[in-house]
């Protein structure tokens, strides 16, 4: 797929002195088929994308609306409390799933609040990072009091996200010439994080970044974006930063690391 491109997310109202292009967007793709569409035309699309961007955005995939519109709702209820209250589910040494303000990319401080959930709970990870230490630990979600809502909401959100992320694998499978399955086979027992995202209105927008740009280290990054923008990433041709706006019910594809790895 060539070199993941690079993205960050700009604070409110902030626009990074970057050359900013919004003649084009990144390509939109519609992931139905019909008479007019068929498989290979799909294929082909995805893999352009791939080649081409690292990014693509995704309609009629299938993912309900009101399913998405109940986590979005949960979410703002939650974020919307006194930071004391958010501090009692904030992650911590032991467990790195919860709440977080202070997070830093490339060492330099986001302008942001997160709330990070595993899809699979509890998710089994490996004790350490030493080649030597065989054991493993568990990470468990963290649940607030308030919202109530919220978990019942984003087990049912994650389930839809997760069959969305596998057909986007067969998808980009067939694009590389591979059997459908090629490349889900490697996810079954994946380790996949879920991340509520906030950005709350910053008084000197001109120092600050949502997110400072970056690239994902996964297999794919799903993203939900609202109707503010701010979303910008840098096109593989030719260097440019290129803003993305908002696609109403749209998800936004990043291509990750993971998915660059050679396959024997």
């Amino acid at each position: 797929m060539g070199e993941v491109d690079e993205a960050f997310i700009q604070a409110v109202e902030h626009r990074p002195k970057l050359t900013i292009t919004e003649a084009e967007g990144i390509p939109l793709i519609n992931l139905s088929i019909s008479n007019s569409k068929s498989i290979e035309t799909l294929v082909g699309e995805i893999g352009d994308a791939c080649k081409n961007w690292g990014f693509f955005q995704v309609i009629n995939h299938g993912v309900p609306f009101e399913t998405r519109e109940k986590l979005e709702s949960a979410s703002r209820k939650f974020f919307a409390q006194a930071t004391e209250e958010k501090l009692k589910v904030r992650r911590d040494e032991v467990n790195p799933l919860g709440y977080y303000d202070t997070e830093l990319t490339k060492n330099v401080r986001d302008w942001k609040e997160v709330f990070d959930l595993a899809v699979k709970n509890p998710t089994v990870i490996p004790a350490s990072p030493e080649a030597a230490d065989n054991g493993l630990r568990e990470l468990v979600n963290r649940w607030p009091e308030y919202p109530s809502e919220l978990r019942v909401a984003y087990e049912e959100y994650a389930k839809e996200m997760e069959k969305l992320a596998y057909k986007l694998l067969e998808l980009i499978s067939l694009s590389l010439g591979l059997p459908a399955n090629r490349l889900s086979g490697f996810f079954n027992n994946h380790t996949s994080f879920f991340r509520l995202n906030h950005y709350p209105s910053c008084p000197i927008p001109n120092l600050a970044l949502g997110v400072g740009r970056h690239k994902d280290g996964g297999a794919l990054t799903i993203l939900a974006q609202d109707d503010v923008g701010g979303l910008q990433v840098k096109r593989k041709t030719d260097g440019e930063w290129v803003q993305v706006r908002p696609t109403p019910h749209a998800y936004i594809v990043n291509v990750g690391d993971i998915i660059q790895v050679p396959i024997s």
